[in-house]
């Protein structure tokens, strides 16, 4: 499905509201601690395709799991299986799943005493598991690797008998990710502890009966803040958010406050608010704690006219897609004058920007979703669109809501 998207020239968003679907990195943690303490009640989860696949994983019993295009799903799979003693399972992805790393996560894992093999290439799913009993509690792990792998450890570690201690090697990257799987283990009465390098999870095999809420989507928010920074005068509001969130990428608000957009809290509703017209020539931002929201700043910042320079960004590399050549390969298209390194991107100011263009999406939500805002400036086509559903199933639904033309074409 190909979309047009495109506004009018008395276009503007007035007060609008906007329900979010919950955080799938929350949704995706909290899902396998519910398989580890059945007591516990989940609220407010996510709708997306990634949540399902991980919720339909761990109530099956089937000896195949495919997991399609979900990383977040295969990383704390393998971990969740590998501890799941006399359970055997093939789990395995989408071609692109398939290319991409999980030898430093298995090696960890063997550390502990774990039974993984890989059913094609070494270091890459398909891998099979058979389920052990986990004595070893020490382990180490380069931290410069995706957080999931850490995650991933620290989300069964309470179940093994002698719970876990990580020791992360190097630079640590997405701590705000870990510190997310910690707070809501402490939610549980689990105890932890994140003492320089080395991260520990006490064992707690029961858990007090408890409802878990989770919070609305910070990811899928920063798609309207660029829409906001883009706008003349937008006012839009969004549920459910908190000011004090786990989400690294609530980083959002302080970051697009230099694209003039002031976030408001009242109670559970976010609210974005478009002020003046006031914007830097150049945005240097390190996001070594927020890779994801790269797309749409960069995004955003070719919308405004002005420059950036992102760093942190190696992890880009190895998601649904190596985002940062995609995103070199379609900001080209647009006009743009884009460099990237392996771990940085660099965006030279223009005002122009090309109209018509289709935007190819490489089986990754965020591609479609971050190019979206940019409607407000050119008409512009999102090939392939139905893969929002990846994340935000109800994305193009909400885009309708705040007034975007959307319509399907060839």
């Amino acid at each position: 499905m190909n979309l047009k998207l495109s506004t009018n020239s008395q276009f503007t968003i007035d007060n609008s509201q906007l329900n979010i679907t919950g955080s799938k990195s929350e949704t995706n943690r909290l899902l396998l601690l519910q398989a580890l303490f059945p007591n516990i009640t989940l609220a407010n989860t996510s709708n997306s395709d990634d949540s399902e696949v991980m919720q339909k994983a761990l109530k099956g019993n089937e000896e195949i799991v495919d997991i399609h295009h979900a990383g977040t799903a295969m990383r704390f799979l393998t971990a969740y299986f590998a501890v799941n003693e006399g359970r055997e399972v093939v789990l395995t992805g989408s071609p692109r799943m398939q290319e991409r790393p999980i030898k430093v996560l298995v090696e960890a894992l063997e550390q502990l005493g774990a039974k993984i093999s890989y059913e094609k290439e070494i270091g890459y799913p398909p891998i099979r598991i058979i389920g052990q009993k986990i004595t070893a509690s020490k382990v180490s792990i380069p931290a410069n690797v995706s957080s999931q792998y850490i995650s991933a450890l620290l989300l069964v570690a309470p179940k093994l008998e002698n719970g876990i201690e990580i020791t992360l090697v190097g630079d640590i990257t997405s701590v705000p990710y870990i510190q997310m799987t910690l707070a809501l283990l402490n939610d549980l009465d689990i105890k932890t502890s994140f003492e320089g390098n080395v991260i520990t999870v006490y064992p707690k095999q029961e858990v007090d009966s408890k409802v878990m809420t989770v919070e609305s989507d910070w990811s899928s928010a920063s798609y309207f803040f660029s829409l906001a920074a883009l706008s003349e005068n937008a006012k839009i509001s969004l549920t459910s958010y908190k000011k004090t969130s786990l989400q690294g990428d609530s980083a959002l608000a302080e970051i697009y406050k230099q694209m003039s957009v002031d976030t408001h809290f009242e109670g559970n509703k976010m609210t974005l608010i478009k002020q003046s017209d006031f914007k830097p020539k150049t945005l240097n931002l390190e996001l070594n704690n927020t890779p994801d929201i790269a797309q749409t700043i960069v995004v955003t910042c070719l919308g405004l006219g002005i420059g950036c320079h992102l760093t942190g960004l190696h992890t880009l590399k190895i998601k649904e897609t190596d985002r940062l050549e995609a995103l070199r390969i379609e900001l080209s298209k647009l006009g743009a004058n884009i460099s990237v390194t392996n771990d940085s991107l660099t965006l030279v100011a223009s005002d122009e920007i090309n109209p018509n263009i289709k935007i190819a999406t490489y089986n990754d939500h965020r591609m479609a979703m971050a190019f979206a805002p940019l409607a407000l400036k050119v008409p512009i086509i999102i090939e392939n669109a139905e893969v929002v559903s990846k994340s935000y199933p109800d994305f193009w639904e909400d885009m309708k809501k705040l007034g975007y033309n959307v319509s399907e074409i060839l």
